[in-house]
């Protein structure tokens, strides 16, 4: 039975605390959290206790942690739960600083010890079976990769201006998922965004609206494009063109009706965000994390991967700004 301490108490560390408890191979200990009244009712709600953060990762008696703070805590919080022997799963971005992560990684890789990124949407169904069936050679050979990602609104400005940026905190689940499907990371980086959604994401530095355009070695291009608005709730697809076919991984509906009439055909909307779109991605995630660590295999997103996403999302900042594309190589 894995031990594990949660560190973090937020949204998303709800979610990963009812994941650990869930799964029959692990069982959470302790919870910690900035705000001790956050931690202390997570904890209650799962028979846990609230614990310093200092507490958790010097406990021997817990085997890993799951990092779900602030993106500026991630890279320390991996160096000190590994230092101390832990097994660590940690929420995407590594750090907002490339450098930083890169240095993160480096020390974390001296211990040994596993460190998963939380790359959750690998883990969807859908996704992993067109992947799955992009790799059968089931459409040829890839040639054109699509993924469309559109939030059903913006998220608050407090939170815009410490994210990092729409590239490093929203289009970053996107870089991941196009090195997972394409099998290997892009050699440039060419992004053009706006801000038309809301003004004060444009006034706090940021943009709300993004393409951006991955060219690979061998010829073969994704386009990733992404919006803090789609009024019509989660959109969340993936297409892939190959030299024999056609793969598609559509929106998850809030249900399967399809109403036709006289006057036309209508049905769901997309489920309304990721909390209902992704929770089996999430629990299939800690369930991956969960076989690595018992068996002793690889994790299934190295730090590595998490390190390569934030270096897109780095040449895309700079693309951006600039207007031109950016190799990788130059990052």
């Amino acid at each position: 039975m894995l031990k594990v301490g949660l560190l973090g108490a937020g949204r998303i560390a709800g979610v990963h605390a009812t994941a650990i408890s869930s799964h029959p191979g692990s069982t959470l200990v302790a919870v910690s959290d900035i705000n001790a009244d956050a931690a202390g009712k997570l904890a209650a709600q799962y028979g846990a206790e609230a614990r310093a953060t200092d507490a958790i990762i010097n406990d021997p008696a817990i085997d890993a942690v799951l990092i779900a703070t602030s993106t500026d805590t991630h890279s320390d919080l991996i160096e000190r739960a590994t230092g101390a022997g832990k097994a660590v799963l940690c929420e995407k971005p590594v750090d907002l600083s490339l450098d930083r992560a890169r240095a993160c990684q480096k020390t974390a890789a001296a211990t040994g010890k596993p460190v998963m990124i939380g790359f959750n949407r690998r883990f969807d169904p859908n996704f992993g079976a067109l992947k799955a069936a992009a790799d059968k050679g089931e459409i040829g050979k890839a040639e054109l990769l699509s993924i469309t990602s559109f939030d059903p609104a913006p998220p608050p400005l407090a939170y815009v201006k410490v994210s990092g940026g729409l590239f490093r905190d929203m289009m970053i689940h996107d870089f991941d998922m196009a090195n997972f499907i394409m099998g290997a990371a892009p050699v440039s980086v060419f992004a053009a965004g706006s801000s038309i959604v809301d003004p004060g994401i444009g006034a706090a530095g940021d943009v709300d609206t993004a393409v951006v355009t991955l060219s690979y070695a061998d010829g073969r291009v994704a386009v990733i494009k992404n919006s803090r608005r789609a009024v019509y709730g989660y959109d969340q697809r993936v297409e892939l063109l190959g030299s024999e076919g056609l793969l598609q991984a559509q929106n998850m509906l809030e249900n399967t009706i399809v109403k036709s009439t006289a006057q036309g055909v209508t049905g769901a909307k997309p489920t309304y965000f990721f909390l209902e779109r992704y929770m089996p991605a999430y629990a299939a995630e800690w369930g991956a994390f969960v076989a690595a660590v018992t068996s002793g295999a690889a994790v299934p997103v190295s730090l590595a991967d998490g390190v390569a996403a934030l270096a897109m999302a780095e040449a895309a900042t700079r693309s951006a700004r600039t207007g031109l594309p950016v190799r990788l190589a130059d990052i």
